[in-house]
């Protein structure tokens, strides 16, 4: 009994391999006619294997070698900077930081008409770090509530905003598949801005998105921190592209990623880290959250479309979002 339970694991686990081999062929082969006849034929010669093999298992190792080798090729693949961009991620971020001073090249602050009829504004940003006073995260929901996107804004000083969102780089032609994000469709960016456009966007534009706004518990300190930790890894991207996964390099564990190099408690093992739409429960729970309410309270009136929607282009846009919410 324990051997065909063993030698039922190993082909349910090699049955998962191979519909990712599968898929990999599907989405990511380089010429775009052969990618359904090469994940057919790879799932008809992984079948034949197992059919002719004397034995079951000497099925596997042949199976393994085949996913071994489309794995190979599949990590090969290299992400570019060099696409043809959709306008509102053309330009990738980078700063030139001298002591405290930070200066943000391509910091995006569009006037928007419609969500993909925009005048384009790519902007110089400079902060001074030691000015940096919290963190507050804006978590949308577009579609399933067990995902959302987290934006990060640094508070400062002045009463200024530097909002953060991490996202996949689409081309002109292409929408954000959860499916294709797991395969290497998508380069990942870290966009920078003002929150009317980061946040209003989705807010004001974008049908069918909700946006909560909390304020986190962060001290200046680490809050400085976690900025200079965003502007390494802003700079790394923007001279070395990388891969955007829907898993394992999304919006979500990158916060987690940058969070804990600034010296964050962020834990690896809560399964909200993934179905990060209960992402703002968990920080809760670990109180990471300002406002002192019970959290179904809390989030109710942590949402702020209207207010979004009734501050529109003012240029108090920031405050207006945050008057009267808990913990502001």
């Amino acid at each position: 009994m324990i051997r065909k339970l063993g030698l039922a694991l190993v082909f349910a686990v090699l049955a998962l391999l191979s519909l990712w081999a599968a898929a990999a062929l599907f989405f990511d082969f380089d010429v775009p006619v052969l990618r359904i006849p090469a994940a057919i034929m790879y799932l008809i010669a992984v079948v034949a294997i197992t059919v002719l093999a004397r034995k079951p298992i000497l099925a596997a190792g042949p199976c393994f070698a085949a996913f071994a080798l489309v794995l190979a090729w599949w990590v090969a693949i290299l992400p570019s900077d060099d696409r043809n961009w959709q306008g509102d991620v053309a330009e990738t971020a980078f700063a030139e930081v001298k002591g405290n001073i930070v200066t943000i090249h391509n910091y995006r602050n569009f006037q928007y008409r419609t969500e993909t009829d925009y005048t384009p504004h790519w902007e110089t940003k400079v902060v001074d770090v030691s000015e940096i006073r919290g963190i507050d995260l804006f978590v949308d929901y577009w579609g399933s509530p067990w995902i959302a996107h987290v934006v990060v804004s640094f508070q400062l000083a002045n009463g200024d905003y530097v909002a953060t969102s991490v996202e996949a780089r689409k081309e002109v032609g292409e929408t954000y598949s959860s499916v294709r994000g797991f395969f290497r469709q998508y380069e990942l960016i870290y966009v920078v801005g003002d929150e009317r456009d980061l946040v209003r966007v989705r807010t004001n534009y974008r049908k069918g998105e909700d946006v909560y706004l909390y304020r986190t518990r962060a001290t200046p300190e680490r809050s400085q921190k976690l900025f200079l930790e965003y502007v390494r890894e802003i700079n790394r991207l923007h001279k070395r592209p990388e891969w955007y996964n829907a898993l394992t390099s999304n919006c979500t564990t990158n916060i987690a990623g940058r969070m804990r190099e600034a010296g964050g408690t962020v834990p690896w093992w809560d399964w909200r880290t993934i179905f990060n739409g209960r992402g703002d429960e968990m920080m809760y729970e670990n109180g990471d959250f300002a406002g002192d309410l019970p959290f179904a309270e809390l989030k109710s009136r942590a949402l702020i479309n209207p207010a979004a929607r009734e501050a529109d282009t003012a240029a108090d846009f920031s405050q207006r979002i945050r008057a009267g919410r808990p913990g502001f």
